[in-house]
């Protein structure tokens, strides 16, 4: 584990604010670890879970292994964050879950002051046989803007594998914001990846989630709800490629868009190389549903509240 410092204590409160539970921060019985900037504050391993980190010129880099036929009771908790205004924050990370084992992730990461920060994060996934891994990640940025998120992930599933990920960013302003999934597939195996933007003010989203269904019998969702509003902008590409026998994929994107400065944009790529793959999409970008503002508003509600209450809904 680690001390309770100065540091500590301001990661956890910024922790607080983008959703998190501070007492999971302080329990020995959750696994979890803390990176301030480039420097891990500290880790807390438990039976079946081992976390390694090391710092290098740039950043951090990290392993995290969940062993085999381990069930972890308890998600395992991330902290990220950069609570000064600028600074860049580089990690390498790595999962490995193990065969037969089974592990959720809640990751939070917070930059409530942010100016000019880079948040990098480069990471591989390897889920093993029959093991399942759920990540979930929710931001929370401050109002002025100045954060560049840019995550780029690959994960490997291995036969009966299933993988889940959700990354969540509607507090503060989202900044710029380029996402780079790509998931490889084996038989029977499951890849299932959700994105939830609030976009406002000049901030500039991208998506770009790939699902290579290699495997016979294998799965894939590629799901976002995207909301752009003033001068913000999103691009989402969602891409499944159907090279196994009876290989199943579907991409799903709702788009809303608020004002007439914003912009939106959906492209879903459908590749079959297998005949038998059944690959579907469907994707809608428009306004807010205006029967639903005269719904609401007959119950009471004023335009505003009664759109802010539906994209709310949406982004949940």
């Amino acid at each position: 584990m680690f001390d309770f410092t100065s540091e500590f204590e301001a990661l956890a409160e910024a922790y607080s604010e983008s959703g998190g539970e501070v007492q999971d921060l302080k329990n020995d019985t959750h696994g979890l670890i803390l990176v301030s900037g480039n420097e891990v504050l500290g880790t807390n391993e438990i039976k079946g879970l081992r976390m390694q980190s090391e710092s290098i010129p740039d950043g951090i880099r990290a392993k995290v292994t969940v062993e085999k036929d381990h069930h972890l009771q308890n998600p395992v908790h991330m902290c990220f964050g950069v609570l000064p205004e600028k600074g860049v924050q580089k990690i390498e990370v790595e999962f490995d879950i193990q065969d037969n084992a089974s592990a959720s992730f809640l990751a939070h990461c917070t930059f409530p002051k942010a100016v000019k920060v880079q948040h990098i994060m480069h990471g591989v996934a390897r889920i093993g046989k029959k093991a399942h891994m759920q990540y979930h990640e929710t931001h929370y940025h401050g109002a002025g803007g100045g954060v560049e998120v840019l995550p780029d992930i690959k994960v490997y599933v291995d036969e009966g594998g299933r993988y889940s990920t959700t990354f969540k960013l509607v507090k503060g302003a989202a900044g710029r914001v380029d996402i780079k999934y790509d998931a490889w597939l084996k038989k029977d195996a499951v890849a299932e990846m959700f994105a939830k933007i609030y976009g406002k003010g000049s901030d500039d989203i991208k998506i770009k989630e790939s699902i290579y269904l290699d495997g016979e019998n294998s799965r894939g969702l590629a799901e976002s709800r995207i909301v752009v509003a003033e001068k913000a902008r999103a691009e989402v590409l969602g891409e499944i490629v159907g090279t196994g026998e009876n290989s199943r994929g579907h991409v799903d994107c709702t788009e809303i868009v608020q004002g007439k400065t914003a912009m939106a944009s959906a492209v879903p790529r459908l590749k079959v190389v297998d005949e038998t793959s059944h690959l579907t999409h469907e994707a809608a970008i428009g306004s807010v549903d205006k029967k639903q503002i005269q719904t609401l508003m007959a119950r009471g509600l004023d335009e505003q509240q009664a759109t802010d209450m539906i994209v709310g809904g949406l982004l949940r």
